[in-house]
């Protein structure tokens, strides 16, 4: 970093600012993970520089004989991990991955059935103020109010009475695995593509920890980075019996072509221009070292740190949406004890303890302030912390947020923050 000191020292001192909140906080916001230097030396290369529209071997610039040769790599890479048959690494993020994924399924007004926002899915699956939800006709699917997990049964129903042309999976906020041959089985009973969103999963699902969508889903989306533990970016996938299970397809024009074809004009030219040569190096990467042993140790000691912090939380009388966790993440019910989601992401902050308020399924409170918050184990699983370290991060949530308007709590806890991150450190070569 010493060209960067000294070519712009205001950068080169807020990034140095970053890296030490990294350095010295617990990140436990589940969406949020730590790259490893070989994937940020990636994409700090000079691919950034090359221009590459379109697909190797059918380049719309000269110049991409080796930029060729790295998306191939990343493509290849990808199929052996999830054992598919297509695959695109051009979407830049997970929502243009979602973007391509209805302009190849959806016209305009056509019925999608989703996860409910509010019942932990995501903006792109029909939010009213996402593309999502403007262009598509959204319906929602929820969670049980016993149980906090999904009902199949509930979720047919539903499905037979609105018919959709897609139905989605996937979710931001849901900590229990599903059922895709059920979700299957529905969407084949109402003439429905079935889609799903693994952006939060993709990690465990890699490692065969969680069930595969693969055999299942006419299409996976997902983001390279969360429990992938890769650069910010996207993906789309097809399974291995994609002859069997899609068939092909009329579309307009008349011309029968694969969906991966047509996913692929989604990409590009249909939502995105130039692919950004140097984060698909970086995915490339990434995906190489999900290909390895130590990433499938790494993905258990995430769920086993997932599962081991949910029940200190029950343990001090937190209500966990679903009562527990399947994955890495968990749904925190604060109701009961007197703070609002809002209230407990402010003052965990001041500890230095990263998360995010979020709602919980049938909340009462705004977006805005919320009842719950959303804790995931995969960064500092990445730092190497184990269930002792996990255990003890929920007692410090549970003192700050059971004292949220003492200071003297707060700089108490935030002082052992800092001692047992010290213990696992993350990046030096900033301050280097």
């Amino acid at each position: 970093m010493k060209r960067l000191k000294d070519h712009d020292p205001e950068v080169y001192s807020l990034i140095e600012k970053e890296t030490e909140r990294q350095n010295n906080g617990m990140e436990l916001i589940a969406s949020e993970n730590f790259v490893s230097k070989a994937v940020m030396e990636a994409m700090g290369s000079s691919l950034t520089n090359k221009y590459a529209e379109g697909l190797p071997g059918k380049r719309y610039y000269g110049g991409c004989k080796y930029v060729d040769i790295v998306e191939d790599l990343a493509r290849d890479r990808a199929k052996i991990l999830y054992n598919a048959d297509w695959v695109n690494v051009q979407p830049h993020s997970g929502a243009t991955a979602n973007a391509a994924v209805y302009l190849t399924f959806l016209k305009p007004g056509e019925t999608l059935l989703g996860l409910d926002l509010s019942h932990g899915g995501h903006l792109t699956h029909g939010s009213p103020v996402n593309f999502s939800g403007i262009t598509y006709n959204a319906q929602f699917y929820g969670v049980s109010k016993e149980t906090g997990r999904l009902d199949m049964n509930i979720i047919r129903d539903k499905a037979k009475k609105i018919k959709p042309k897609m139905i989605s999976i996937g979710a931001s906020a849901y900590p229990r695995d599903f059922d895709y041959e059920a979700f299957r089985n529905i969407a084949d009973e109402v003439g429905a593509f079935l889609w799903m969103d693994m952006a939060h999963t993709a990690g465990p699902i890699a490692t065969k920890l969680l069930n595969n969508p693969l055999p299942y889903a006419h299409v996976v989306s997902t983001t390279t980075h969360k429990t992938l533990r890769g650069p910010r970016g996207g993906m789309l996938l097809i399974g291995r019996d994609a002859e069997n299970t899609l068939g092909k397809v009329a579309p307009k024009s008349g011309r029968v072509k694969m969906w991966s074809e047509l996913l692929d004009s989604a990409v590009f030219p249909g939502t995105q221009g130039g692919p950004l040569m140097h984060v698909i190096a970086a995915k490339a990467v990434a995906l190489g070292e999900a290909l390895q042993k130590d990433f499938t140790t790494y993905q258990e000691q995430v769920l086993k740190n997932s599962k081991t912090m949910a029940a200190r939380f029950m343990e001090l009388g937190y209500d966990l949406v679903s009562g527990g966790t399947d994955n890495h993440l968990m749904l925190v019910d604060l109701r009961n004890k007197g703070i609002t989601g809002k209230e407990a992401e402010d003052a965990l902050g001041r500890a230095d303890l990263t998360v995010n308020k979020n709602m919980v399924p049938f909340d009462t409170q705004s977006p805005f302030v919320t009842s719950g918050i959303r804790v995931g184990t995969p960064a500092m699983t990445t730092r190497g912390m184990g269930p002792e370290e996990f255990t003890r991060i929920a007692e410090l949530m549970d003192m700050v947020m059971t004292s949220h308007t003492s200071e003297d709590v707060i700089q108490k806890v935030r002082s052992e923050v800092h001692g047992m991150c010290e213990r696992f450190p993350l990046y030096d070569f900033v301050t280097a």
